[in-house]
């Protein structure tokens, strides 16, 4: 890794409720560099939490505390709200899982576009809508004018993506955050579209959080991978590497994944343990001692 772009300490997201406070996200620790960080684990392990405290999207009741999330040094938790509009978008950009339907319906395609570049950057309509075009380009949809005029209902699946990725990328941000962006798409498309993705970052110079389920996927499209249980890191490895891990729970989810060159009668059932929620955040590879 080498320049840091970000730097979480001891985030920690919870929720009040009825039986006490539930912690969604329990004191974890990371940096991001010029790089693709993957985040992984099962539902509800705190994956999409850790991205949206990021950009302080956690509504109350909900509690985000942290030591720092700091972006170049500057500590996100003391901007004011004011000052986080100017983050959000222009600085660092998150994609939502299943994006298409975060597009507005009722506003056409390139408005929404335009309105996310106009938003920071002082320019007019027509600058703004040959901006648009040509990031629609870049993301490798074939009659960007045709879709510039379009409603979000006229595209299909994978075209919803490609257009929120152009909307994310258009401001120039230092930063992607990608909330499962490809889980809802067939191979074929996905693959089309992670590589529009690792184009675009590459070219840059972007830093990218890619949040998944998807273990063969993280480890083929990223560079590090967090490797999340019960809103712990449980293990950090090289992405080339993922199949070394050593953490128990790492070791159950890599088993239950069906394998076409080692195919099996009955995957295996992953188990779990509490201790590991208990367990503080680590980096390198899981030392195999008791969790």
């Amino acid at each position: 890794m080498t320049e840091t772009l970000l730097d979480v300490e001891n985030l920690k997201v919870s929720f009040p409720t009825r039986a006490g406070i539930f912690g969604a996200v329990r004191d974890i620790s990371f940096s991001l560099g010029r790089e693709r960080l993957g985040i992984v684990g099962e539902s509800g392990s705190g994956k999409s939490m850790t991205g949206r405290s990021i950009l302080r999207l956690i509504q109350k009741p909900g509690i985000v505390e942290a030591k720092r999330i700091a972006l170049h040094g500057e500590n996100l938790l003391d901007l004011s709200e004011k000052q986080m509009r100017k983050v959000r978008g222009h600085r660092i950009s998150m994609i939502m899982q299943d994006p298409k339907y975060s597009l507005n319906p009722v506003m056409k395609i390139g408005a929404q576009i335009t309105e996310a570049y106009r938003l920071h950057n002082k320019i007019g309509k027509t600058e703004a809508r040959k901006a648009a075009l040509e990031m629609l380009e870049a993301v490798l949809i074939r009659d960007p004018e045709r879709v510039f005029n379009a409603y979000p209902h006229e595209m299909s699946g994978g075209m919803g993506q490609r257009i929120m990725i152009a909307m994310m990328l258009i401001p120039g941000p230092e930063i992607l955050i990608a909330d499962e962006p490809t889980s809802a798409l067939d191979v074929t498309v996905q693959k089309e579209v992670l590589e529009i993705m690792d184009k675009l970052v590459r070219e840059r110079g972007m830093g990218l959080i890619f949040i998944s389920h998807d273990l063969q996927l993280v480890s083929a499209f990223c560079d590090r991978v967090l490797i999340m249980y019960g809103g712990r890191i449980v293990e950090t490895c090289r992405a080339d590497r993922l199949h070394e891990a050593t953490h128990p729970y790492t070791r159950g989810l890599l088993n239950s994944m069906p394998q076409l060159d080692n195919p099996k009668t009955y995957l295996e059932v992953l188990s779990r343990d509490e201790k590991w929620r208990d367990r503080p955040s680590v980096s390198g590879f899981y030392d195999g001692g008791d969790a």
